[in-house]
């Protein structure tokens, strides 16, 4: 079955979500978090996996946005870095985070060979419409589509039956593209052709599946979305 419609994860998929404290730490007077701005991306971003992931198995749900925040709390907390003024900016910026450079390049390639291109994120419509403006995308992409409307996250199937009712797809006309392996994996379970994009060169996950394709980064998605 040839595939239609190309749908991507947005968080460290097509958005650099590292960006945010990249950019304040090379800021003026943000010395002390110039040097541990890598260490909160990284726990700010696994805190706000984990407390979605732990929201979506005990079936208590919150918007995407006060996940990010919470993590973003937990991560200042855990560095040392109690200030307001620092945590106002950061999350001012995760609401412009800049897109991958090869975004707009790949985006206009599959559009170009006729493709639906789409989002499929845990984040709240609002942060998504910030993030689409602020990069440029917007019409690049025939639909961002948000957990929010079922009120579970990734990776619960219900997530991923929103491309299917958005587009009237069959799950194999799909190709689903993520640089979350569990979110690779969950959608290959789920019926869809996949793609993880390992931008870091990690193991694949000991999970019932695996991604059908693993790339470095998003600059092969055309060539594998063009396969029969």
């Amino acid at each position: 079955m040839l595939i239609s419609t190309c749908v991507f994860d947005a968080y460290g998929t097509l958005f650099d979500v590292a960006a945010a404290a990249r950019q304040v730490a090379g800021e003026p007077g943000r010395e002390a978090f110039g040097a541990r701005w890598a260490e909160v991306a990284e726990t700010w971003r696994r805190k706000q996996l984990e407390y979605s992931w732990l929201r979506a198995a005990a079936g208590i749900h919150t918007d995407f946005w006060s996940v990010t925040c919470d993590g973003l709390d937990w991560a200042l907390e855990a560095e040392g870095l109690d200030d307001a003024d620092l945590r106002a900016r950061l999350l001012s910026l995760y609401r412009e985070l800049t897109a991958f450079p090869e975004v707009p390049g790949v985006l206009d390639a599959l559009r170009a060979q006729g493709m639906t291109t789409a989002i499929l994120s845990n984040a709240a419509p609002a942060m998504l419409a910030d993030a689409i403006e602020s990069a440029g995308l917007g019409d690049r992409l025939d639909a961002a589509l948000s957990a929010e409307s079922v009120g579970v996250y990734k990776p619960d199937f219900a997530v991923y039956d929103l491309v299917g009712a958005a587009f009237g797809t069959a799950r194999r006309e799909v190709l689903f593209v993520s640089s979350n392996g569990w979110d690779a994996w969950a959608a290959t379970a789920y019926g869809f052709r996949s793609v993880w994009v390992n931008r870091r060169a990690e193991p694949v996950d000991r999970l019932t599946a695996v991604p059908e394709h693993v790339v470095p980064d998003l600059s092969h998605v055309p060539d594998i979305a063009a396969r029969p």
